[in-house]
């Protein structure tokens, strides 16, 4: 026999029915959180990366945009390049020593004259009349001192008899020696009016050639003799050996030397070198220019080069110091002295102070404060600070 299966209490079914029902909200409130999450963070996030790119591409549209350049490393020979002044070895001009009228010249602009060559001829009468009335002086003053002698020799002769007194031969004697000193200063008067009239003939003080004529025949020729400077007749000018002068900077001064190979360009001659040697200094730096004149000597017996031009001396000596080697228009002047602005890996600015070995115009010698290597910002600006973010010229943003 089957017994009747035993029915659930209505109280029992109605706790489980809420506890279903319970567990069917939490589990859409769990699911509407989710949703909302999921909403918000769709929304969100996004904007959180745009804000933060477009904060980027701010910092990078509003940041200063620089050229860069990395130092190099000095070379081990530094060489000087200077202006030189090409001047012949030897450079005179030509004065006349007397007055007179220019009878003729025998030497123009371009002559090649040897030393004594006689180059133009003056008329000075004055002088000859001059010179004529001393020779007749002299020959005077030669007679009286002819007779001064012979009269005194007798009257030496005659005192060693006693026939005359010792005073009177005295008086001879002296008078034959004043007789002598007029001779002496007749013939000396005549040697200077000599001389005085070989000056009316303008001979070559050198050999060379002649690079000046300034009178012509007929000219009035004026030694100076009213106290004005003389007139220039010719100028002569010696161009087998020449001479060029350089003025080499204070701070390279250190490395010039006696026989110090050179080298010499000229515009004309492109291309071409000519040797050339330093021969001296002026052993002193020039309160104004602060540089040391240098001569450097140097053989012309080709005639090539004259006297006059303008040439480059190129000088190269071994470097005695390390140094980096920046153009000159990344320095900045700043308060604490010569600085360059180093772009860092970050894209930040850093300000550092140098030391300049030398100053070569384009470019300088860096001697501290630099590495080697670093990104050197090219022609910064007064506002350019410490830690300032710049982007290098050419990188895409």
């Amino acid at each position: 026999m089957t017994l009747p299966a035993p029915q659930a209490s209505p109280t029992a079914n109605l706790s489980s029915a809420t506890g279903t029902a319970r567990v069917r909200r939490i589990r859409a409130s769990l699911l509407a959180l989710a949703l909302l999450g999921a909403a918000l963070a769709a929304g969100i996030v996004p904007r959180l990366h745009a804000k933060a790119a477009l904060a980027v591409h701010s910092a990078e549209a509003t940041a200063t945009v620089v050229s860069t350049v990395r130092p190099a490393s000095a070379p081990a020979v530094q060489e000087l390049t200077l202006p030189g002044d090409v001047r012949a070895f030897q450079d005179a001009p030509v004065y006349a020593r007397v007055n007179g009228y220019l009878r003729r010249w025998y030497a123009d602009i371009g002559t090649p004259v040897r030393q004594g060559q006689l180059l133009a001829e003056i008329d000075a009468p004055e002088v000859s009349d001059q010179l004529r009335q001393a020779r007749a002086d002299e020959a005077i003053a030669a007679a009286n001192y002819a007779l001064a002698r012979s009269t005194a020799e007798r009257w030496q002769d005659l005192l060693k008899s006693r026939s005359v007194a010792q005073q009177d031969t005295d008086q001879k004697v002296a008078d034959m020696q004043a007789k002598a000193a007029t001779l002496a200063s007749a013939r000396s008067n005549t040697a200077r009016l000599a001389q005085l009239a070989s000056y009316t003939q303008i001979r070559s003080p050198f050999d060379g050639v002649v690079t000046a004529r300034n009178v012509d025949t007929g000219a009035l020729i004026d030694a100076g003799s009213a106290g004005g400077p003389g007139r220039e007749l010719f100028h002569l000018s010696a161009g087998e050996r020449l001479r060029v002068y350089v003025q080499v900077p204070q701070d390279a001064s250190g490395i010039v030397g006696p026989q110090m190979q050179a080298w010499l360009t000229l515009p004309q001659f492109p291309g071409q070198r000519f040797p050339a040697t330093v021969a001296r200094n002026a052993g002193a730096i020039d309160h104004v220019t602060r540089s040391l004149r240098v001569e450097l000597d140097v053989d012309n017996a080709g005639g090539r080069i004259l006297p006059g031009a303008y040439a480059e001396a190129h000088l190269s000596a071994p470097r005695t110091r390390a140094g980096m080697d920046l153009p000159a228009n990344t320095l900045m002047f700043r308060a604490q002295g010569t600085c360059v602005a180093v772009v860092g890996a970050d894209g930040k600015l850093a300000i550092r102070t140098v030391t300049i070995g030398r100053d070569f115009g384009s470019h300088v010698e860096i001697t501290e404060g630099l590495r080697g290597g670093e990104q050197v910002v090219v022609n910064p600006g007064d506002g350019l600070l410490a830690g300032d973010v710049v982007r290098l010229a050419g990188k895409a943003r």
